[in-house]
């Protein structure tokens, strides 16, 4: 893991969390700001504040690269129980209808979940951060407005099955989930019951890889100390994520100043060009000749 210097204050690079259960993924922000003393910090996908696991934490400029982060693939462990189905698709909700499970066989159940494997259409739980009219799905619904969200289109690569239990009169079904961002597992909850005739909800989630960082490489919360973070730099971030081209301090200065830059490199929508510490300059795209800077992160102070 890369460190990075804090220069006049401030601090530019990512923090990966894990976050603990009782907290909103905007509580856990709070917390990095306090810790490091800045007012610029944002994450890379919302985790209920039930969920816990993997929340990519963005510092100063390093916010501005969370919008391709948040993109990456993810990974979920998660217990859905069926035979109740509740208003918020989850355990927090009201129940709303609870059936018999004697009749559901494990067969059944695993041929249901295979159908969610490849591209679907899901429509996400009406309790979601989601937008409509501008306001969040989730505070609408609490407000007593019924909410209607269409379907979206979302990729499982696989679900694996670990294990299927009776609970009284209900059946927990826990599974690992690799899915595509956007993919909401509340949803999948519901819809598994549903397909089965039953009802089901989610009890438990964790998010264990979001992108290349996994639950083995995040943080605890409550082991972060003020002034002495894990950050890892937007150098390392960036050319994890695009193709990279190193430049001298002369064409940085340049970058800095918006001018586009001679030099031969991979043809490419987007480039990360790093200087030779390495530090992040812009992100860049080029004919394999011309660089033209799309997104400057450096200033005048080149090479720390």
């Amino acid at each position: 893991m890369n460190q990075i210097k804090q220069v006049a204050n401030e601090i530019h690079g990512f923090v990966i969390v894990d976050k603990p259960t009782g907290m909103t993924s905007h509580d856990v922000v709070h917390q990095i700001r306090k810790l490091a003393n800045t007012k610029k910090v944002g994450h890379a996908g919302t985790l209920d504040p039930d969920a816990t696991g993997v929340l990519v934490v963005g510092l100063g400029k390093a916010t501005r690269l969370l919008t391709f982060i948040v993109a990456d693939n993810k990974t979920y462990q998660a217990t859905i129980r069926l035979g109740q189905s509740r208003t918020t698709d989850d355990a927090q909700g009201e129940i709303i209808e609870t059936k018999n499970c004697e009749k559901i066989t494990e067969e059944a159940i695993k041929t249901e979940l295979d159908k969610f494997v490849g591209d679907i259409q899901q429509i996400p739980s009406s309790v979601s951060a989601i937008k409509v009219d501008g306001k969040r799905a989730y505070d609408l619904v609490r407000q007593g407005e019924k909410v209607e969200l269409a379907p979206r289109a979302v990729h499982i690569s696989a679900i694996d099955v670990h294990e299927i239990k009776k609970i009284d009169e209900f059946i927990d079904v826990a599974v690992t989930v690799h899915c595509s961002s956007g993919t909401y597992i509340r949803a999948l909850a519901r819809d598994l019951g549903n397909n089965l005739e039953v009802g089901g909800h989610l009890t438990s989630l964790r998010r264990t890889q979001s992108g290349q960082w996994s639950i083995t490489n995040s943080q605890k919360l409550a082991d972060l100390k003020p002034g002495n973070l894990p950050i890892i730099s937007m150098a390392q971030v960036a050319t994890s994520i695009f193709p990279s081209v190193t430049i001298g301090e002369v064409e940085a200065q340049d970058f800095v100043h918006g001018r586009s830059v001679r030099i031969a490199h991979t043809p490419a929508e987007i480039l990360a060009v790093i200087d030779k510490t390495p530090t992040l300059i812009a992100l860049a795209h080029g004919d394999g000749v011309m660089l033209k800077p799309n997104v400057v992160f450096a200033n005048g102070a080149i090479g720390v």
